[in-house]
């Protein structure tokens, strides 16, 4: 075992004297040492209650013949930091999520691991910290949150709050009807309600084999929630036994059926950002072109908030990601590995879809094509990513002249001021990895958008992120970013701006000559954080095409 170097021998028993310290007897230090990684803490409503899914790992890890350890890292809300300085250190705690798995794992040399994430950076880092470390592990997320139903065919969740913002200022609902609204959007625990970024990588974390069925979607308040946890604790032992690793879950082949489960459910744009960064960790070669070939194959069967009514509780019950999986099997690598010891091809046998409204057969997909696309061109060389699935029929192709901001705070500001006319393209930039630093969410200007009903009217472009609460013609990770002197720095307001995203295509009318031109006369990037955290990400951080991942 691992764990043999904290305690075995006689040169061990200083190491053994503290371990008794936490309780442990003779039995207890004979047996594997589990790490419980719980992402516990009581800012993030997705993880308040997380205790009691760490509580129910262990006693699973307990009943196997493991003895558990619970261990902490941090976590950002990226709802309560969004639209100001707060959110530029969202995508960097990724990284320092990852990182200080891996401190605590090898110190105390543990021989398996439960991971407990439930909101966006969490997982994606703690998966990539699973593969870095590559023993043992097993996934179970805290759950989503439920919806609420504010009339009799109603229901709302945290994006109605940001969109009903939009609203307000457009005098179409009172603050008292906001207020009201704002009280019960979030009627308790769990991951946001809709196909946000928490939840889809939730759900991705099962279709690419590190979650047990379930994991993506049993709601945070229902009691198979715990089971689950507490299944999760027996499997990882039996994971053990078997010396079954992350790496031999997490490969090409399941990577295809994530992308490819990603794209059929509309899932968040972020998912590209955090599946590019676990390929890179685990080696794996996954181009963004390879995306596009994935969607194009690919049916877009399942539409939830925000690009639809319906939310995560609503595809649970109608038979979640194996049911889901079902309908894309001939699409699927079947003989994928699972921590469920079951292959993919297993699970998806035993599924069932009990209701084909929430998701559809591949005959009767909302479209042929999937939910996710990467757009190519001469104003993203590197590439760009919008959630498709999200988009209105008529702004699928549009052009119109740029509306520059060089901050959220002025696109914001620019919005809210009912300045931005039908037909324009928004341009926010400077607010890439490098610029933001740290790609904040663009979640305040695109909900203001919807809310003000221009989401069927204008486009927005950023070299930012957008929240996966985003829709309308919204497109994000603009690479090279502006930092970099990408050509997203050189437009210019009125310059004509192309999007066609059944072609893949995002250009602006300029040749290249003026492009070079304008970037040559540019200044010189200053950053806008120079000390702590932040000031050292900016050093290390590469571009969005490549996962925001640090340079090696």
């Amino acid at each position: 075992m691992r764990s043999d170097v904290t305690k075995q021998g006689v040169e061990r028993a200083p190491h053994r004297s503290l371990l008794r310290a936490l309780g442990c007897g003779d039995s207890d230090i004979k047996q594997p040492f589990i790490g419980i990684v719980n992402s516990f803490n009581e800012i993030i409503p997705g993880h308040m209650h997380l205790k009691t899914i760490a509580e129910a790992a262990k006693q699973g890890v307990y009943s196997a013949g493991g003895t558990p350890f619970e261990v902490n890292t941090i976590g950002v809300c990226d709802g309560i930091a969004m639209n100001h300085p707060g959110m530029r250190f969202s995508l960097p705690s990724r990284e320092l999520i990852a990182d200080s798995v891996e401190v605590v794992v090898q110190a105390h040399a543990f021989d398996a691991l439960v991971f407990i994430p439930n909101c966006d950076k969490i997982i994606p880092g703690m998966l990539m910290a699973a593969v870095r470390l590559n023993i043992p592990s097993v996934f179970v997320s805290g759950g989503p949150m439920l919806a609420t139903r504010m009339e009799k065919d109603k229901y709302v969740d945290l994006f109605s709050v940001f969109e009903a913002v939009g609203q307000v200022a457009t005098g179409q609902m009172s603050e008292a009807e906001l207020t009201e609204l704002e009280k019960v959007a979030c009627p308790g625990c769990g991951s946001c309600a809709g196909m946000f970024t928490a939840n889809t990588m939730n759900c991705l974390t099962e279709a690419i084999g590190m979650g047990l069925p379930g994991n993506g979607t049993i709601p945070a308040v229902d009691s198979r929630r715990i089971s689950l946890a507490r299944e999760a604790g027996r499997k990882v032992m039996e994971l053990l036994e078997k010396n079954v690793r992350p790496l031999d879950i997490i490969t090409k082949d399941s990577m295809h059926n994530t992308f490819t489960v990603d794209t059929a459910m509309g899932g968040s744009s972020n998912s590209v950002l955090h599946l590019l960064a676990l390929a890179s960790e685990a080696k794996i070669e996954f181009p963004l072109e390879d995306i596009n070939k994935v969607s194009q194959r690919t049916p877009h069967i399942a539409k939830l908030s925000p690009a639809g009514t319906d939310h995560i509780e609503d595809l649970h019950f109608a038979g979640g990601i194996p049911a889901l999986m079902k309908e894309l099997s001939n699409l699927l690598n079947l003989d994928a590995k699972t921590v469920s010891g079951k292959s993919v091809g297993e699970i998806v046998a035993e599924a069932k879809t009990k209701d084909t409204d929430i998701i559809r057969s591949k005959e009767n997909a909302y479209s042929q094509r999937g939910g996710l696309t990467i757009l190519f061109g001469n104003l993203a060389p590197d590439g760009a990513v919008v959630k498709s699935a999200a988009v209105a029929p008529e702004m699928m192709v549009h052009q119109g002249p740029a509306r520059i901001f060089d901050s959220e705070a002025e696109a914001t500001e620019g919005i809210m001021s009912g300045s931005i006319k039908p037909g324009e393209v928004i341009v926010l930039r400077y607010e890439g990895p490098k610029g933001g630093p740290g790609m904040p969410e663009m979640l305040t200007p695109t909900s203001l958008i919807s809310g003000m009903g221009l989401g069927e009217k204008v486009a927005l472009i950023t070299d930012g992120r957008f929240s996966g609460a985003t829709r309308g013609a919204s497109i994000g990770h603009v690479s090279p970013e502006a930092a970099e002197r990408g050509p997203i720095a050189a437009l210019q307001e009125g310059d004509i701006i192309k999007i066609d995203i059944p072609n893949c295509k995002l250009e602006v009318e300029l040749n290249q000559s003026e492009i070079e031109k304008r970037l040559s006369e540019l200044p010189e990037f200053e950053p806008k954080v120079k000390t702590g955290y932040l000031s050292r990400y900016i050093e290390k951080v590469t571009s969005a095409s490549t996962g925001a991942v640090f340079k090696q």
